[in-house]
């Protein structure tokens, strides 16, 4: 299983000082993944020859591929390439290709070769030039022992061009690579710990080539099954048939599968049961309304919002009782209750939602401490409320308000059916 495994190499001060970010690893790991190539390392490497040399020869030791980007530029400071003559035991020429493809670059641009972007053609004399047809560093390709390693400018679209025109068709030819599947199934509404408790039974009784992953985030986790196998059609039927498995024992928290979010899923309830939505919130500010609104064609079902932030506002514009927030506060189950009626009311939608709390990471009290939250459902017919006692951190409370609505509408409306 995964028989061919990659290390990608970062090299580069400017990434460990956080000026600039390493968004290369993360997509060439994902286009390996495509083709049944597992990424089982991504290390950034200082521009040190001693520590690039010390990667080289640690990576070669984990994997079948060494994929490297950085530290091709003209100047001193750019050690890759001498890093890699040096690894692999031999000069540094320059290269006849290299120099016609480099000269042919400046001329279309109109530019001037110097001597110091010259050099840019000198490439170890035992690697296989990789052209570069967007930018002026060469790529190169060393095989020894029957491991690959290939160098890349960490120019984003010179390396992607670089990868999908030569270096990964070339990968597929020189190894016998699996074959990798993944599904997605998100969940909302339950922990991890408490997930895992309640499909132990079926995990337990996957097949030895499919792999369970929990990948948890905001309100929610996402379980990836991962299926190794030569036959791409009957992994993902045995996958499939997996998930419908799954589907006895946590029906209730499943929402959707892949590139699903918990907002295209709710436009989709909506139009399906020709429904509209307005919002009023309190707490979050308007984030509950950007979900909702970020979706294409939301507007179809997506009467609007209104953000009454201050109390006079949710009286003098909501028409929230003065004596409902005098006697029970603005974060309370019946302030929520007034402004998801009349929130729908006024707006004229079939839906009503509202959320009110303290989001920190002041204005708490004994009572009501930071992270208290009230959300609320109305459709005319009934009143959903719940309270939520969350962080003590402003924007995770935001945010997992916004989430606990819109699973507080999923679940309604499918109720409702």
């Amino acid at each position: 299983m995964h028989k061919t495994k990659a290390e990608i190499l970062t090299i580069g001060d400017e990434i460990l000082y956080g000026q600039i970010t390493d968004t290369n690893s993360q997509w060439m790991s994902a286009e390996l993944d495509k083709v049944g190539i597992k990424t089982v390392r991504k290390t950034t490497v200082s521009d040190s020859r001693e520590d690039i040399l010390k990667s080289f020869e640690e990576a070669e030791a984990r994997a079948n591929i060494v994929l490297i980007t950085g530290g091709l530029g003209p100047t001193n400071d750019d050690l890759t390439k001498p890093c890699l003559a040096e690894y692999f035991g031999c000069d540094i020429e320059m290269n006849e290709k290299a120099l016609q493809e480099l000269t042919a670059f400046f001329h279309d641009k109109g530019r001037e070769l110097t001597e110091i972007n010259r050099q840019q053609a000198a490439l170890p004399t035992c690697c296989e030039m990789v052209s570069n047809v967007l930018g002026t560093a060469a790529g190169m390709w060393f095989e020894r022992n029957g491991k690959v390693f290939v160098s890349m400018p960490g120019v984003p679209h010179e390396m992607k061009r670089m990868m999908t025109d030569t270096i990964i068709p070339k990968l597929q030819q020189v190894f016998n690579t699996d074959i990798i599947y993944h599904k997605i199934i998100k969940t909302i509404g339950i922990g991890e710990s408490w997930l895992a408790d309640m499909i132990k039974d079926w995990e337990d009784n996957l097949p030895e080539h499919i792999k369970l992953a929990y990948l948890p985030s905001m309100g929610q986790v996402r379980l990836r099954l991962t299926a190794v196998g030569n036959d791409r059609s009957l992994l993902e039927s045995e996958v499939n048939d997996q998930v419908k498995s799954l589907h006895t024992y946590a029906s209730k928290y499943i929402y959707g599968y892949d590139d699903d979010t918990i907002e295209t899923v709710i436009g989709q309830l909506l139009k399906s049961q020709n429904k509209t939505l307005a919002i009023a919130e309190s707490c979050t500010g308007g984030y509950i309304s950007h979900l909702v609104t970020r979706v294409p064609g939301s507007s179809s079902y997506f009467r609007g919002s209104l953000i009454p932030y201050h109390n006079d506002l949710k009286i003098g514009i909501l028409e929230v009782k003065k004596e409902t927030l005098d006697t029970d506060g603005a974060v309370s189950e019946a302030t929520v209750t007034e402004m998801a009626n009349n929130v729908r009311r006024q707006l004229g939608a079939d839906i009503g939602v509202a959320s009110s709390g303290v989001a920190g990471p002041s204005g708490g009290t004994e009572e009501k401490p930071v992270g208290t939250v009230w959300i609320a459902f109305a459709d005319g017919e009934q009143t959903i409320t719940k309270k939520l006692q969350l962080w003590k951190d402003r924007e995770i409370n935001i945010k997992a308000t916004a989430i606990a609505v819109l699973n507080l509408i999923r679940i309604s409306l499918l109720e409702s059916k």
